[in-house]
């Protein structure tokens, strides 16, 4: 008898430690290119408290990190849930490039005048 419980316990053992390994797969992470023109976007009220509380809301989207010196921001996020290309739409109606997704134009005219192109 105890075999016998010995090989049930090594199999829900198994079976969770499977199911575990696959929701940890659906968390990715991303760094998409964009285009900032000022060195505080980030820190601005009027962009990067909205960037981020915008992104932060997309379903899915998990964390967000703008970097204007590299120009890029990293998206970890449930691939479930969301995708790269939706993401991408997201941060273009905020009026930012997103790799090869434009800027919304009235996105963009809605951005303080430092953070746009001089």
């Amino acid at each position: 008898m105890k075999p016998l419980q010995f090989i049930l316990i090594a199999f829900t053992v198994l079976l969770f430690s499977n199911n575990a390994t696959a929701q940890q797969k659906t968390v990715q992470t991303a760094t998409i290119k964009t285009t900032i023109y000022c060195d505080h976007c980030k820190h601005c009220e009027t962009c990067g408290d909205k960037f981020n509380r915008t992104l932060l809301k997309e379903k899915g989207v998990q964390m967000v990190v703008l970097d204007e010196k590299a120009m890029t921001i990293k998206v970890t996020y449930n691939s479930k849930k969301t995708n790269l290309d939706s993401i991408k739409q997201a941060i273009s109606k905020l009026g930012y490039d997103a790799d090869d997704v434009k800027a919304v134009p009235d996105a963009y005219a809605g951005l303080d005048d430092c953070c746009k192109k001089q």
